[in-house]
């Protein structure tokens, strides 16, 4: 069974900087899509970084500040976060899938059929 395990969130001031890592098990690795998704205070999830097909993309309130990485060998994916703002403040939660959802779930809330893992809340004060 396909699951994930976030972690290195924390709390930092804005200009400050994480990476998160996420652990991936229950599966060989052969996905078409990996995307880190974040839920803020009071809001629907939204994705934030995805790959797809071998392709970055990310959202425009994050592109610049944050990368996606994956490390197949050693099943994990990577968000390094840079220049954090208030507004990044959240809980961070990766997933994957195998076959290929198109473009828009990159950035959407995900499907009914992902799977979530605990996620790793990330706070950042002015």
């Amino acid at each position: 069974q396909l699951q994930f395990l976030e972690s290195g969130g924390g709390s930092v001031q804005s200009g400050g900087s994480l990476r998160l890592s996420c652990l991936v098990s229950g599966s060989t690795w052969d996905f078409r899509a990996i995307g880190w998704f974040r839920r803020a205070p009071g809001k629907e999830r939204e994705g934030v970084a995805c790959t797809l097909i071998g392709q970055m993309y990310y959202a425009d309130s994050v592109r610049g500040r944050f990368t996606i990485a994956f490390d197949a060998a050693k099943n994990m994916v990577y968000l390094e976060m840079w220049n954090l703002k208030p507004e990044d403040t959240g809980s961070y939660y990766c997933t994957a899938r195998f076959g290929d959802p198109g473009y828009d779930w990159c950035f959407g809330p995900g499907r009914e059929d992902d799977r979530w893992g605990q996620g790793t809340q990330v706070t950042v004060s002015s």
